[in-house]
C-alpha cells in the first residue's frame, strides 16, 4: 500500500503519522507533501526518516493508493484532480467537499458503507464536533428516531491548529509575566476567556461551524434531524467537549441510553456523577474514543435526553476518523 499525507507538518498531519504507526496500517511506501514552507522538513515514521516533498501539479500521486489530505480547503480544491487522477483515494480533512452530492461524508461507526460510492474518488472527513456527536447519536437513534438536537460545544485551541495551541500557551506565559498578550489566531485573547465564535458568521446569525453541525449531521445520519448549535472556543489546550440535548420520537430511559452508549463502537461511558466521574478534556486528550457522561432526562421535554461528551479533536475529530475510513476500505478490498 502506497500512502501519501498532504499537510504533513500540521497538527493533523503529525497525528496521521502517529496513528498510522500505532494502528500498524499496512504501508509499503509513505510519501509526505507540504507547502514551500514545509518542503524539505524531515519526520520519522517507524524508525525511518521521510522528507516532505513540495506539493505540485505533476504525477507524484501516480502510484499512491490512498492520500490523507489536511492542508486547508483551498489546497484540497486546487489539488483534488491532481491527487485522484491516477486512481488514488483522497480522504480529505477540510470542509471543501463535505456537502457535495458526489462526495460521501463518512464516520465509520455510523455510515461506513457510504465510502463505497465515491464518483470523484474523494471521501470527506466531517467537522470534528460533528464526528464526535454522531458517534454518540448513532446508538441512540437505534432506540428512537432523533427529531431535534440542541448542542453547545466547548472547543479547545487544538481545533484551530498547532499554531493556535502554541498561541494559547504563549498568552498564559505573557500574562504571568505582565507582558502584552499575543492575539493572532483567535478574534480575542483566549487565555482566561471563552469566545462564542468559531469560524465566520453567516447571514442567519450562526457561524459556519454551527451550520456545519446542522448540515453534516443530516448527511451522515441520512436523517431529517434538525440541529441548533452554539460553538464556543474555550481555553483548554486539546480535546473538545459538547453538551447535547436531543428530542426523540419516543422517550428513552437513562438506563437504556447508558447501555446503548456503553456497547457502541467508539464510545466509552464514564457516567458516575455521585463519585465525580464524568469526561473532561484533561483525561480524553490522546484517547481514541468519545467519552460520555452526565446522561439524564431533559426536564423541559418528556421525550428529551441530555448528556455531556468529550473527545480528542485531533484524533477522532480528524486524523483517526480518516484512518478508520481507510481501514474500512482496505478491509473490503477497495484499496
Amino acid at each position: 500500500m502506497n500512502v501519501a499525507i498532504v499537510g504533513a507538518s500540521g497538527a493533523v498531519g503529525q497525528e496521521f503519522l502517529r496513528i498510522l504507526a500505532e494502528r500498524d496500517f499496512p504501508i509499503d511506501n509513505l510519501v509526505l507533501f507540504g507547502s514551500e514552507r514545509s518542503a524539505g522538513k524531515k519526520y520519522t515514521f517507524k524508525g525511518k526518516d521521510y522528507e516532505v516533498k513540495l506539493l505540485q501539479h505533476n504525477d507524484d500521486f501516480k502510484d499512491i493508493d490512498v492520500a490523507f489530505t489536511s492542508a486547508g480547503g483551498g489546497t484540497s480544491k486546487e489539488f483534488a484532480e491532481t491527487i485522484t487522477k491516477h486512481g488514488a483515494v483522497m480522504i480529505d480533512n477540510s470542509s471543501a467537499f463535505r456537502m457535495c452530492d458526489d462526495v460521501p461524508l463518512v464516520v465509520p461507526e455510523c455510515n461506513a458503507e457510504d465510502a463505497l460510492n465515491r464518483p470523484r474518488n474523494i471521501i470527506a472527513n466531517p467537522n470534528c464536533t460533528t464526528i464526535m456527536m454522531v458517534v454518540v447519536l448513532k446508538p441512540l437513534e437505534a432506540l428512537s428516531h432523533i427529531k431535534r438536537i440542541h448542542i453547545a460545544s466547548y472547543q479547545s485551541a487544538s481545533g484551530a491548529g498547532a499554531a493556535a495551541m502554541a498561541e494559547l500557551q504563549q498568552e498564559y506565559k505573557e500574562l504571568v509575566n505582565n507582558e502584552p498578550v499575543t492575539v493572532s489566531k483567535f478574534p480575542h485573547q483566549l487565555a482566561y476567556n471563552v469566545i462564542p465564535q468559531i469560524d465566520v458568521f453567516t447571514d442567519n446569525g450562526y457561524t459556519k461551524e454551527e451550520m456545519k453541525m446542522f448540515n453534516e449531521t443530516r448527511k451522515i445520519m441520512h436523517s431529517d434531524v434538525r440541529c441548533s448549535a452554539m460553538c464556543v472556543r474555550v481555553s483548554s489546550l486539546r480535546s473538545h467537549s459538547e453538551s447535547v440535548w436531543i428530542e426523540t420520537e419516543s422517550p428513552i430511559s437513562v438506563e437504556d441510553a447508558q447501555k446503548a452508549i456503553a456497547a457502541a463502537p467508539g464510545c466509552t461511558l464514564k457516567d458516575d456523577p455521585a463519585n465525580l466521574v464524568y469526561p473532561m478534556p484533561l483525561e480524553t486528550a490522546g484517547k481514541d474514543d468519545v467519552f460520555v457522561g452526565r446522561i439524564r432526562k431533559d426536564l423541559a421535554d418528556d421525550c428529551g435526553l441530555t448528556f455531556w461528551l468529550s473527545g480528542d479533536q485531533i484524533r477522532k475529530g480528524a486524523a483517526l476518523n480518516a484512518v478508520q475510513i481507510a481501514e474500512y476500505l482496505h478491509s473490503v478490498g477497495q484499496i
